[in-house]
């Protein structure tokens, strides 16, 4: 049955009308509801909140929320035994907090639900699309458009049935999702995810503020830093025999262009076709300008070397520009979206991507706290070599890292033995006391850079090319400096080996426990092993196989903090909010007068969350306090 509350009535007999009290009477006895809403459009920081529907498989009430106020329903919603059933949670709860005052809890998010049957992989997730998938039923969008246009109108008819069976789909939906959740055992992982886009949500909906100004300069400056390596990359192509073609034999005046920048190279450095053409004269199979093939040539090639530095910096004069304020809302702070199931478990992020803004300093700066309060940010210290370590149970990672030695170090030392040794310079702080702490030799720098960029790598399956690039040395030095580094650490190859073969022969790898987030392979096959023509598939899954633990282990913990942080600020009344999150990081903006408290706590509730999944108590979090967001 379908129940209508609004100040009119409503022409079909077929709906009820009620009072928001009949809700409240009703769904306070129903252990699970489902929850929806309809709104003028997509941004909660203007466009307001005008249907709210709850209810159940029996009885669905659709609130008129431009005349009837829910904020009756505040204790049903708030409730942590009432499981609420929606859609894309984040995004009805952010109407919900800003256009009725009331924070929800236990919710069960059939579209995270989804992502996680399907690990994240490029399927249709709407609620239409489940529909269809679970019930054979297909929502008629030409409805759900209409309410950004509505205004002050009455609802009609089918905007009423459509709220309402929005609300009876959900339940459905649930209920045939959790055979499939149970029985591929990844209720761990629903649970985690249900309960962490509690916290995306109020990430999202706190948002960050801006120093526009200071973001200004910063744009100016990379304009500026882009156009100078343009000049540059000219006077390179102008001395160079070569490339006399792309150079004009006289300059063409122009009454709209001053007599300075008229420039006497034919090159457009931002046209990627007019680029290739040149660096074919260096690298005639080259295909394009923008893969990762390029990247391998810059060591050999100043003048690809500096187009690559050109590339970097005009992102950030274009990307990190002025266009980057058509995201601020009308609060004036910038609410990034989060996606939070990729493949592995990890997030990311998009209008606009904050796990992108770069790594230094000087762009994260400029988002501030407000007056009177700091940043306090907390990350893990090496929380992927944590993962490795405990994972390969390697006893030389393992006391490293107990006895707070630096790891990279440790390894190097092993890795290139009587070299090693050899390069110590007076008083190196690697051999004093044998403290194998990390040094200022400059050899050692090298030595260590070249092992951590391996340690790193294992994380994300870097092979020999790859690591080659990124040193920039010959593919045999490359290669040769994997097979040493194994041979040093065999217990680490081994577990890799382990998790890779796994991959290959179940067609899909987990997680460490508790959580155990499963990923699949769509490509794998159970012959795939038998089948020749198969070695690139199998490679695939291979390194995928080996990187997936790691990074998925990594994911799972960050969000079991993000619910740990959440549930603490919703039990305490403290001033602190949760305001952004980026791989291992956590950020914070908090009264600076209760920052030292905040430090100490936030640290051991990040420290609970990895204990969670790397038992050994090894993973540590390093929290500081800050007037502007840093690294």
């Amino acid at each position: 049955m379908i129940y209508f509350i609004s100040n009119t009535k409503s022409l079909d007999a077929t709906f009820k009308d009620a009072t928001i009290d009949d809700v409240v009477e009703y769904c306070g006895s129903k252990p699970v509801l489902g929850v929806d809403t309809e709104t003028e459009g997509l941004d909660f920081t203007s466009d307001k909140m005008i249907m709210f529907q709850i209810g159940d498989k029996d009885n669905q009430f659709v609130i008129d929320t431009r005349f009837i106020s829910i904020e009756p329903l505040k204790d049903i919603l708030e409730s942590r035994k009432q499981l609420k059933i929606l859609h894309n949670a984040k995004f009805d709860y952010k109407f919900i907090k800003k256009w009725a005052n009331i924070t929800m809890e236990n919710v069960y998010d059939t579209f995270l639900a989804e992502k996680v049957l399907n690990c994240g992989k490029d399927l249709r997730y709407g609620l239409g699309h489940l529909c269809l998938r679970y019930l054979k039923v297909e929502l008629k969008k030409e409805v759900r458009m209409q309410f950004t246009t509505i205004g002050g109108n009455p609802f009609s008819d089918s905007q009423i049935t459509y709220g309402a069976k929005d609300v009876e789909h959900l339940c459905a939906i649930r209920e045939l999702q959790l055979p499939f959740v149970e029985s591929l055992k990844l209720q761990a992982v629903v649970d985690l995810e249900n309960q962490a886009t509690l916290g995306f949500a109020d990430i999202e909906y706190n948002g960050l503020d801006i120093d526009r100004d200071a973001w200004i300069e910063l744009s100016k400056e990379s304009t500026k830093e882009a156009h100078d390596i343009g000049v540059n990359l000219d006077k390179m192509i102008i001395i160079d025999r070569q490339f006399d073609e792309f150079v004009a034999t006289y300059l063409q005046g122009d009454l709209f262009i001053p007599t300075s920048e008229l420039r006497d190279v034919l090159i457009k450095w931002t046209s990627p076709k007019q680029v290739l053409a040149v660096f074919r004269k260096l690298v005639p199979k080259l295909e394009n300008v923008n893969g990762k093939e390029m990247y391998k040539y810059r060591r050999e090639f100043p003048l690809i070397d500096r187009y690559i530095q050109y590339k970097e910096k005009k992102k950030l004069s274009t990307s990190y520009g002025e266009d980057f304020f058509k995201f601020v809302s009308s609060d004036g702070k910038i609410h990034t979206n989060f996606n939070q199931i990729l493949d592995t478990g990890r997030v990311s992020s998009s209008k606009p991507n904050m796990q992108q803004i770069p790594a230094n300093n000087k762009f994260r700066n400029c988002f501030v706290a407000p007056k009177d309060w700091c940043f306090v940010s907390s990350d893990y210290s090496s929380q992927e070599l944590n993962v490795i370590a405990f994972g390969s149970k390697d006893p030389v990672w393992l006391n490293a890292l107990t006895n707070g030695q630096d790891l990279h170090s440790v390894c190097a030392d092993l890795v290139y033995g009587e070299k090693w040794y050899a390069a110590a310079e007076e008083d190196c702080a690697y051999f004093v006391q044998d403290a194998k702490q990390k040094c200022r030799c400059p050899e050692h720098k090298k030595l260590r850079t070249n092992v951590k960029t391996v340690n790193f790598g294992l994380a994300y399956g870097m092979g020999p090319s790859k690591l080659a690039d990124t040193l920039s040395i010959p593919l045999k030095d490359a290669e040769t400096l994997i097979e040493e580094y194994f041979i040093a650490f065999p217990s680490i190859g081994a577990f890799l080996d382990k998790l890779g073969n796994y991959g290959k022969k179940f067609g899909y790898i987990k997680t460490f426990p508790p959580f155990n987030r499963k990923r699949w392979f769509p490509e794998w096959y159970p012959s795939i092993a038998k089948n020749k023509s198969s070695i690139k598939e199998l490679s695939s899954i291979e390194r995928a196989s080996k990187n997936t633990p790691i990074q998925g282990c990594s994911a799972d913990m960050t969000k079991l903090a993000i619910i740990k942080i959440r549930e603490f600020l919703s039990n305490n009344d403290v001033p602190v909010k949760m305001v952004m999150t980026v791989h291992d990081q956590i950020d914070t903006i908090c009264d600076i007068k209760y920052a030292d408290v905040w430090v100490t706590k936030m640290t051991e509730l990040m420290e609970e969350a990895a204990l969670a999944v790397v038992t050994n108590g090894l993973l540590k979090s390093d929290t500081n306090i800050s007037k502007s967001w840093e690294k």
